[in-house]
C-alpha cells in the first residue's frame, strides 16, 4: 500500500482498538486512557515496522533515540490525542499519524473514532461556508491568553473542545474558523493534523507565521494557527499585535 493508505490503515486499525477497549468496560477513567494509549500504540509501532522498516518514527508513547534524527522520512504518531476525554467517554479525542518528509508535515489520517470518521490528506474535503462570526476552538479547561484576546478583538466566539486534532479537525469540517494554541505542544499533537489542514486549503503555521517544522531533536513546539485562509493575515496581525 502506498504512504496515504498506510496512514489510513494505521488510523483505523488504532481507532478500533480504542473503540473496542472502551465498549469492554473493563477500565474507566485514567486506567482507560492509559491502557488504551499502551495498546494502540503497540500495535502502530509494530505496523509501522512491518511495512516500512527503513523509515523513523516518533511517537509519544514510545521512548525517544536520536535515530529518527538522520531519516528523510518520519512517522510521527500519536496513538490517543485527548486521552482524559476518551476516559471520561467523551467524541472529542483523536488517534493522529502522520509523515514528516524533510522536516515537512507531507500526509497524514486523523481519526475521530467517537465520530465515526477519518479525514486524511488524500481526500481533502471542501471546505464548507464560513460563518458570519468567526469561532476559535480553546481548551477546555485552559483557554490559551492570545486566542482569548484575539477573540475580543475578532468579535469572535470561543468553542470549547478536547484534544488538539478534535480541534483542528472541527475547523477542516466547518464547525468553527481558527484554531490559535499557544499553551505549548509536542510534534506528536500536530503533524498529522497539520497535514490534513493544509491538504484541505487551511492555513497552517506557527503563531509568528512562520512555518512548521518536525523531526527535530527538540519535539516541543509551542503553538499553532490552523485557520481559514480568509482569516490568517488579520488573526497574525492580531497576535504579532499583543504584549510579548
Amino acid at each position: 500500500m502506498d504512504d496515504i493508505e498506510l496512514a489510513r490503515h494505521l488510523a483505523a486499525g488504532a481507532a478500533a482498538i480504542l473503540m473496542d477497549l472502551r465498549s469492554a468496560g473493563t477500565h474507566e477513567g485514567k486506567a482507560l486512557g492509559a491502557e488504551g494509549d499502551s495498546r494502540a500504540n503497540v500495535w502502530l509501532m509494530a505496523e509501522i515496522a512491518a511495512h516500512r522498516p527503513d523509515d523513523g518514527v516518533l511517537s509519544e508513547e514510545t521512548q525517544d533515540t536520536p535515530e529518527r534524527l538522520a531519516k528523510s522520512r518520519v512517522w510521527i504518531i500519536d496513538p490517543l490525542d485527548g486521552t482524559r476525554e476518551y476516559g471520561e467517554g467523551r467524541s472529542d479525542w483523536a488517534v493522529h499519524v502522520g509523515l514528516a518528509v524533510d522536516g515537512t508535515a507531507t500526509l497524514g489520517a486523523v481519526a475521530l473514532p467517537g465520530l465515526d470518521l477519518i479525514l486524511d490528506s488524500g481526500a481533502p474535503l471542501p471546505l464548507p461556508p464560513m460563518a458570519e462570526v468567526p469561532r476559535l476552538l480553546v481548551s477546555r479547561t485552559r483557554p490559551a491568553h492570545e486566542a482569548v484576546e484575539v477573540a475580543k478583538a475578532l468579535g469572535g466566539e470561543l468553542v470549547p473542545m478536547g484534544s488538539a486534532g478534535a480541534k483542528a479537525m472541527a475547523v477542516v469540517r466547518g464547525e468553527a474558523e481558527i484554531y490559535l494554541h499557544s499553551g505549548g505542544q509536542y510534534e506528536w499533537d500536530n503533524c498529522a493534523p497539520v497535514a490534513v489542514a493544509a491538504a484541505a486549503g487551511l492555513h497552517v503555521s506557527r503563531i509568528d507565521g512562520t512555518p512548521m517544522v518536525y523531526n527535530n531533536s527538540d519535539t516541543y513546539l509551542p503553538d499553532l494557527l490552523i485557520c481559514r485562509p480568509e482569516w490568517a493575515a488579520r488573526v497574525l496581525a492580531e497576535i504579532a499585535q499583543l504584549p510579548s
